[in-house]
């Protein structure tokens, strides 16, 4: 059996295996190690929980998630309710600051707002895609406070990738542009990625990661 057809089982015994994937409605196809997500699932969590589930398969490179979320009508709900669930579980999350708005239409989510820290704007994130009745969130809060020395940045993040256990130092690259860190070089596992990215996130000053991370095998 082909390298492609041996990682499309191994995905889909690990979605079989997850117990919050439903994965009877999940089609898994491989191409070089690029798993591609199809079908439809409940939940907005859920679909982002068959990502989870793919990229821990080792051999994946990358996953295309094109899951569809289709609610079941009792899920179903007014864009001003929606609202205000999302609002009322912000509001109760002690890492989500009070300068987050929502918007909604037509069950998408949009957050606003400002935060300090990338790791608010995660949380944000996650407590509105919990929410039922979300088909999709959008990410639109910006981050804010003053701009430190790109080397302090940049040396602060090298220093964070060298503490870290899980991360080969050595492997990769780090440059800095007015609060843009730019990440490459490359890991072994998605695990590994995601660590060098929460690791470049967690610099203060810095607004945005771009992510050329590649994940080798």
């Amino acid at each position: 059996m082909s390298f492609d057809t041996d990682l499309t089982s191994d995905v889909s015994d690990e979605l079989f295996w997850d117990p919050k994937v439903d994965n009877t409605a999940v089609a898994v196809s491989a191409d070089n190690g690029k798993i591609t997500l199809r079908g439809t699932v409940g939940s907005l969590r859920e679909k982002r929980e068959a990502q989870k589930a793919a990229q821990r398969v080792f051999g994946v490179i990358s996953v295309d998630n094109k899951l569809q979320v289709k609610l079941m009508n009792d899920d179903k709900r007014a864009d001003a309710e929606l609202r205000g669930d999302v609002l009322q579980a912000l509001m109760l999350d002690s890492l989500v600051p009070k300068t987050v708005d929502v918007k909604v239409e037509d069950a998408f989510v949009t957050l606003t707002g400002t935060a300090n820290w990338q790791y608010q704007r995660d949380e944000a994130d996650f407590v509105a895609s919990n929410i039922v009745g979300t088909l999709d969130v959008f990410d639109e809060i910006e981050i804010e406070h003053p701009t430190p020395d790109r080397g302090d940045v940049k040396e602060s993040i090298k220093k964070a990738f060298k503490r870290n256990a899980a991360l080969d130092a050595e492997d990769l690259h780090v440059s800095t542009d007015n609060g843009t860190v730019t990440v490459k070089g490359t890991v072994g596992s998605w695990a590994e990625h995601d660590e060098a990215i929460d690791a470049a996130w967690a610099a203060p000053g810095v607004t945005k990661v771009r992510d050329d991370l590649t994940v080798a095998y």
